[in-house]
C-alpha cells in the first residue's frame, strides 16, 4: 500500500508525486523440473505461501515503534480486522522474538515491505519478517498495515494480477518510482509493478481493483484499460473479494471436536487442493512417533502442540514437488494433546492418499 505525504487536498496528494510504496521481499521460487505437469506445478507454487489453516501467528515487535504506541496499535487493529473476517488463522502477540513466526520492525527510511506468507519461517528469528517506514495512524497508513499483513498471509500484489490486463507506459512508470521519495531501482520496480504474476503464483479471480493489496496510482501510468488512465484509486480498505478470497483459504468455524489419529489407524485424504485434514493425537505412550502420509500427493503436514489452551507449532515437513511423502519424527508425551494437519497442493495420478501414525 502506499503512504502519502500531507498536502491540502486528496487532488493535490494525488499529482504531487509523493507517493511512499510497499515493496515485497524477493522470492526464490524453484524452476518446473522435466516431465512435471503444469497443473502440478502450478499447484505446488499456489501452495506454498499458504498457512495451513487453524494456524496461531504470534507477532512480536523488535523495537519501540518512533512516535509512540499508537504506531503498534495500528498494526494490532490491522490484526484484529483481519481476523474479524472470520477467518481460520489467529494472531497473538508475544514478548520474544524466537516466539514468533512474524517479527514487525519500524525502520524509518527501509520502506514498508513484508515476506510473503509461508517465506517468513526462512529468515532468521533475529530478523525482520516485515516492516513498517511512515507512520500508521493516518488513513493511508492504516492500509499499509492491512496490505502487509496480507502479504504475511500469502497474498501477493493484485496491480500484478496477469488477469487485469493492465498495460502500462513502462518507461513512466519507471521515472516515476526512481525519483524520490522512493527512488527505487528498475529492477524493484519491475519486480513490484510491471511483472506479471504467473498462473501458478494467483488463485481465482480477475482483477480486484479495490482490494488493499492494490496500490494507488496517478494518472499517466496505466495506458489500458483506458478507465484507468487517469489513476487508480482504491479505498484502502479490505473489498469484499479480499474478504472471499482469504476465507477460501483460511475458512473459519472449524469444530473443535476433531477425528482422533490412532496409531497404525491409516486414515484416508479425501481432499482436493488447497483443502485441508485435521485430526487430534492423544498419546497413551511417552514416546518417538512417527507421523506421515502415503500416495502420491503433495502436501504440507504440521504437527501442534496444545500449551495452555493454544497450539503451538511442534513439527513440520513439506512433500511438494518432491518424489516422496511427508514424515515427522518427534517424542510425543502421554496424557498431551496434539493436532496434525495436512494440506493438499496436488491429488497426484491416483487422487488417493492417507495419513498414519505409528
Amino acid at each position: 500500500m502506499v503512504q502519502t505525504a500531507p498536502t491540502d487536498t486528496d487532488a493535490d496528494r494525488s499529482s504531487a508525486g509523493t507517493l511512499q510504496y510497499c515493496a515485497l521481499k524477493p522470492r526464490s521460487l524453484p524452476a518446473q523440473p522435466p516431465g512435471m505437469p503444469a497443473p502440478r506445478y502450478e499447484a505446488i507454487i499456489q501452495g506454498r505461501s499458504q498457512w495451513v489453516n487453524g494456524t496461531v501467528l504470534h507477532y512480536h515487535f523488535l523495537a519501540s515503534a518512533p512516535g509512540g504506541a499508537e504506531q503498534e496499535q495500528a498494526v494490532r487493529d490491522a490484526f484484529d480486522e483481519w481476523k474479524s473476517v472470520g477467518i481460520g488463522l489467529r494472531f497473538t502477540e508475544v514478548a520474544a522474538a524466537s516466539e514468533a513466526e512474524l517479527r514487525i520492525g519500524f525502520v524509518q527510511g527501509d520502506g514498508s515491505w513484508s515476506y510473503l506468507g509461508r517465506d517468513a519461517l526462512q529468515i532468521s528469528q533475529t530478523e525482520r519478517t516485515m516492516n513498517f517506514g511512515w507512520d500508521l495512524t493516518s488513513m493511508q497508513g492504516r492500509s499499509t498495515a492491512l496490505h502487509e499483513i496480507g502479504h504475511a498471509l500469502g497474498m501477493p500484489h493484485e496491480h500484478q494480477n496477469p488477469n487485469a490486463g493492465i498495460v502500462w507506459d513502462e518507461e513512466a512508470v519507471y521515472a516515476y518510482l526512481g525519483g524520490p521519495p522512493n527512488s527505487w531501482d528498475r529492477e524493484k520496480v519491475y519486480q513490484n509493478v510491471l511483472r506479471k504474476l504467473s498462473p501458478g503464483e494467483v488463485t481465482g479471480s480477475n482483477w480486484d481493483p479495490n482490494s488493499v493489496m492494490e496500490y494507488e496510482f496517478p494518472g499517466g501510468l496505466v495506458i489500458s484499460p483506458e478507465g484507468y488512465r487517469e489513476g487508480i484509486y482504491p479505498p484502502g480498505t479490505l473489498s469484499d473479494l479480499d474478504r472471499q478470497f482469504v476465507r477460501t483459504w483460511y475458512p473459519g468455524g472449524q469444530a473443535e471436536e476433531l477425528p482422533l489419529l490412532e496409531p497404525f489407524v491409516s486414515m484416508p485424504l479425501d481432499l482436493q487442493p488447497t483443502e485441508q485434514f485435521d485430526a487430534a493425537i492423544r498419546p497413551d505412550a511417552s514416546r518417538e512417533y512417527s507421523i506421515g502420509t502415503f500416495g502420491e500427493s503433495d502436501v504440507v503436514l504440521v504437527l501442534f502442540e496444545e500449551v495452555d489452551g493454544e497450539l503451538r507449532f511442534l513439527a513440520g515437513d513439506d512433500d511438494s514437488g518432491e518424489d516422496r511423502n511427508a514424515l515427522v519424527k518427534v517424542k510425543l508425551f502421554a496424557g498431551r494433546r496434539y493436532v496434525v494437519r495436512v494440506r493438499l497442493y496436488y491429488a497426484g495420478a491416483s487422487g488417493r492418499s492417507a495419513v498414519m501414525l505409528w
